[in-house]
């Protein structure tokens, strides 16, 4: 009988212990949507839908940007571009994702380029539209633009 309580307890004890570590565990955070499209324009190096897609890790945000309709002009080799997106904030201000990360490319390929990384406050919304990419490559600087809002809406990071 004695044993029989004393694992009913630990039973009880390790039931208790598993919900309050529920209940103190960390909220996971979200960045919504985790996906937007926007039309772009790169100037003679190409124009067109770009998709960015975005996460979240606490205050760390990453963002990458893949176009089909924007190509490589040259085969590039994986991290060789440095780039830097300028996406705008809601409430006035900007936020400036920077990194060299990028697959390898041939020429005429669709470009990518990130995850590039910065910090965010938890509510910020930030929109590509009125910012601007730029990637650096053999020194030469291609700088694309959103031709309007991207769709379906801004980022908004927890």
């Amino acid at each position: 009988m004695r044993c029989k309580r004393i694992g009913a307890g630990a039973a009880l004890a390790a039931g208790v212990l598993a919900v309050s570590g529920l209940a103190f565990a960390p909220a996971a955070l979200a960045v919504t949507p985790q996906a937007a499209t926007i039309s772009a324009d790169c100037g003679t190096f190409g124009s067109g839908e770009a998709t960015l897609t975005a996460t979240q890790n606490g205050t760390a945000a990453t963002v990458t940007v893949k176009s089909s309709a924007i190509t490589a002009p040259i085969a590039l080799g994986a991290d060789s571009i440095s780039s830097s997106l300028t996406l705008v904030k809601s409430g006035g201000g900007t936020v400036a994702f920077t990194g060299t990360k990028n697959p390898a490319m041939a020429a005429g390929a669709p470009v990518e380029v990130g995850p590039l990384s910065d910090t965010v406050a938890s509510g910020d919304s930030l929109e590509a539209f009125g910012g601007s990419l730029k990637m650096t490559v053999f020194g030469i600087t291609i700088t694309c633009t959103a031709t309007g809002p991207q769709s379906p809406g801004p980022f908004v990071f927890d």
